[in-house]
């Protein structure tokens, strides 16, 4: 071979060698560094991106307080993804490849962090994520990918069917409509809660499977009416969750129990545009409320009002989802002694981390290790724990009562 072939191939050779051990190379070095994340700060889950970014923002500011990640100072970089799964790819590729973060953080869904996880685990990166623990996220099995939350999606409203089938004889309902997005978040709790109620003897009234971009719900929440099921359950985001609640209130449809899987859990987000009044009775599963007494919790809350303001029941459950992130890499990086991603991945993989949700640990692929979550309910203008009795602030309103 010429000398001159040979000295491309070595040219080559060192600068690959430079991109595999870059990020890990300057996470290593004595000072700050970025974290980068791609957030829906616009499009269909700009509520939700935003509510995230709150509680990474507030997580940098503690851990800045304490002298840094491991030691680092730490500056976060969001570039804003448009709710679109084309859009997130190329902000986790511009991230790692254009602005060298040392670490990066995930987005909201698991429809985003589907194809995001698959980004950041070619190039080497840790993926931590608050809000993507569908079935799907998981089925390349990933070993870079970890899902902070308490438990994956599929099981969310496992606790809710087991609380309906505990009822009386007399109140336990008799039928029941689904409605469910068309999304790898969604669909799989509503088809698991289907699945078990129907077992357990409840009747399906409707049932229904709808694109995410559907233009208008009115018409599907109007088949959940002409249902008149005792209960109803759908698979939500927080603008179909919100749209579905005025429909029902508009036809004066009041069920027993209204449960969505995303939007009640949004504080007052939620309660602002379905009015505070009209909250009362409705459920949601959540891993966190404002009340709970987690590791760090209750000191969560006291700073996110005084960052953001409103009150304790204001903050979404997002917030919490981002700020347990921030969490469990602060812990991974001081049982490393490391924050380079290889050793970030090969800690979080091993023992329990304390977080404002819970203990959180996971399996070989990133799953938490944690089955079912709990319900919380919206009782006189706040969200508080309702179920299972081990957690509960309240016993559940049942029936919810009328609409105002």
């Amino acid at each position: 071979m010429h000398k001159a072939a040979l000295g491309i191939l070595a040219g080559l050779s060192l600068v690959l060698a430079a991109c595999g051990t870059n990020n890990n190379q300057a996470a290593q070095s004595a000072g700050p560094i970025t974290i980068g994340v791609s957030l829906s700060l616009s499009g269909d889950f700009s509520g939700d991106g935003k509510a995230l970014k709150q509680g990474y923002d507030l997580w940098a500011q503690d851990i800045n307080a304490k002298g840094g990640l491991l030691g680092h100072k730490v500056t976060m970089k969001y570039v804003d993804d448009a709710s679109s799964t084309q859009q997130v790819v190329t902000n986790y590729q511009t991230l790692i490849n254009q602005d060298h973060v040392a670490l990066v953080f995930g987005p909201f869904s698991s429809l985003l962090t589907i194809p995001a996880s698959a980004v950041t685990d070619r190039y080497g990166y840790a993926f931590p994520e608050p809000a993507g623990g569908g079935p799907k996220v998981f089925e390349k099995g990933l070993h870079s990918i970890f899902f902070v939350q308490p438990a994956t999606v599929e099981d969310n409203l496992v606790s809710y069917t087991q609380w309906l089938l505990a009822l009386p004889p007399g109140q336990r309902p008799k039928t029941a409509a689904y409605a469910t997005q068309d999304d790898p978040f969604t669909q799989p709790q509503v088809d698991k809660a289907k699945g078990l109620l129907e077992a357990g003897g409840v009747t399906t009234a409707s049932y229904k499977v709808y694109p995410a971009e559907t233009p208008s719900w009115d018409t599907l929440a109007l088949q959940v009416v002409n249902s008149k099921a005792d209960v109803v359950i759908l698979g939500t985001q927080e603008p179909d969750a919100v749209a579905f609640v005025k429909v029902f209130i508009q036809q004066h449809y009041n069920p027993k129990s209204i449960i969505e899987t995303t939007g009640p859990d949004q504080g007052k987000d939620y309660a602002d545009k379905v009015g505070a009044a009209n909250t009362e009775g409705i459920m949601v599963p959540t891993g966190w409320t404002s009340d709970s007494t987690a590791f760090g919790s209750q000191q969560f809350v006291r700073e996110m009002v005084a960052k953001y303001g409103g009150s304790a029941g204001d903050i979404s459950a997002d917030s919490a989802e981002a700020y347990s992130v921030g969490q469990v890499v602060d812990q991974a990086a001081k049982k490393a002694n490391s924050i380079a991603n290889k050793d970030l991945i090969n800690a979080l993989h091993s023992g329990t981390y304390q977080t404002v949700q819970g203990p959180i640990s996971f399996d070989s692929i990133g799953r938490p290790h944690g089955v079912g979550v709990f319900i919380e309910q919206w009782q006189h203008a706040s969200a508080v724990f309702v179920y299972p009795s081990s957690v509960a602030k309240a016993k559940p309103e049942y029936p919810k009562p009328n609409w105002s």
